[in-house]
């Protein structure tokens, strides 16, 4: 399994992209679906960021055209749209995504649209941070995409851990088991880390055996979220890791 380094620990809770969520989303005309709606663009910008910037745009035109396409999204009501009998929601956002860049029709009135944009926070330092970690040189927009997509994901799994673990009042526990979840268990510097919490080796074992189980029983809730067939999720995690390979 790769190292796992999520790229931000972004305060709140990242919302789970359930097709009931998208489905929320799709109706603008209560609170409720606008808020829905608001987070999965505040979610999966960065995804859509990466891809346009490795489409050869510079900075400032990645963060117009990143705006642009949730816009576009929210105008032509383009998430009613997204079936969840047709895939996975990444796919989807993808395909829209890369429809729209290829479209020839003139966006510089993006700012001027009327009725309804949601403002999209985008950080440009933070989101130029990130996209200088991405091997641009050797990976495709498409594979740019799902990687960043899949950190994304990751991140948020380990976002829902960190949670769980302030929430019990272990913190401190969870700082020092998290840089051990990926690791081989026979490379594991056990005694280690039971002398920085002041506890036994094998109370250790325990809690990184616990940690990975829950770590995976997480990681499979969000994928299966993010897909129509329950029979796509051991896919979708060998496409998430095979995504950050190479």
């Amino acid at each position: 399994m790769p190292q796992l380094q999520p790229e931000s620990r972004a305060p709140g809770r990242f919302p789970t992209t359930q097709w009931s969520r998208v489905a929320t989303a799709a109706n603008r005309e209560d609170g409720e679906g606008l808020e829905a709606l608001s987070m999965l663009c505040q979610a999966y910008w960065y995804p859509i960021y990466a891809f346009v910037r490795n489409r050869g745009f510079s900075p400032e035109q990645a963060q117009d055209r990143t705006q642009d396409f949730f816009a576009y999204v929210l105008e032509r009501d383009l998430i009613a749209r997204a079936d969840p009998a047709r895939g996975r929601f990444r796919a989807f956002l993808r395909t829209v995504c890369a429809r729209h860049l290829a479209g020839d029709r003139d966006r510089d009135h993006a700012a001027k649209r009327g009725g309804g944009r949601l403002p999209l926070a985008i950080d440009p330092l933070d989101a130029e941070r990130r996209y200088g970690l991405e091997p641009t040189h050797e990976m495709t927009a498409e594979r740019i995409f799902d990687r960043t997509w899949a950190l994304t994901l990751l991140g948020r799994v380990v976002d829902r851990l960190r949670r769980e673990y302030d929430d019990s009042g272990r913190s401190d526990k969870f700082e020092v088991l998290i840089t051990v979840l990926t690791r081989d268990p026979a490379s594991c510097p056990y005694p280690e880390i039971a002398r920085r919490l002041g506890t036994t080796e094998g109370n250790i074992r325990v809690a990184v055996h616990r940690l990975r189980r829950r770590y995976g029983l997480l990681l499979r809730e969000e994928i299966a979220a993010t897909v129509g067939d329950a029979a796509q999720v051991d896919d979708e995690i060998q496409a998430l890791f095979a995504a950050l390979e190479g």
